[in-house]
């Protein structure tokens, strides 16, 4: 979604028409928090194209016997979702960055369970043999695996 979806430039007789809504309906639609315009001096409210495409969103499930109560919750779940897909992208984006510097300064060890319970250090592709070939990197205290 591009910022010029989200620039307020509407008032609210024109999305009011856009929505095909009456604007009394968009000033409850506000007062209920289902969409929240940007205000122009504090009072004027305007409306980005995002606002209007929202407006008719939320007629289509007032259509389909959705509350208004309903309506609220399912736009919160649908931004929460956007949020955690958003979220999601970041966190793929810095797992791919660290793969890449990781593989770019040699540094491919892989930590595995040794025949003892202990913790090994290998090299990529390698598998751990014995206790005499690997190098203990930790070893866990108390209760010794059998």
């Amino acid at each position: 979604m591009g910022n010029d979806r989200l620039r307020p430039i509407f008032v609210i007789s024109v999305a009011a028409d856009l929505a095909d809504m009456h604007p009394q309906t968009l000033r409850q639609y506000d007062r209920l928090g289902l969409v929240s315009p940007s205000r122009q001096g504090g009072k004027q409210r305007r409306y980005s194209e995002h606002d209007v495409d929202l407006l008719r969103e939320i007629q289509r499930l007032s259509k389909d016997g959705v509350s208004l109560e309903g309506i609220k919750r399912i736009m919160a779940l649908e931004n929460q979702v956007a949020a955690l897909r958003s979220r999601v992208g970041e966190l793929s984006n810095e797992v791919f960055a660290l793969r890449s510097a990781r593989q770019a300064s040699g540094l491919g060890r892989v930590f595995a369970a040794g025949s003892t319970g202990d913790v090994v250090s290998l090299a990529r592709g390698q598998r751990p043999r014995g206790r005499s070939q690997a190098v203990v990197v930790w070893k866990p205290r108390g209760k010794q695996l059998p």
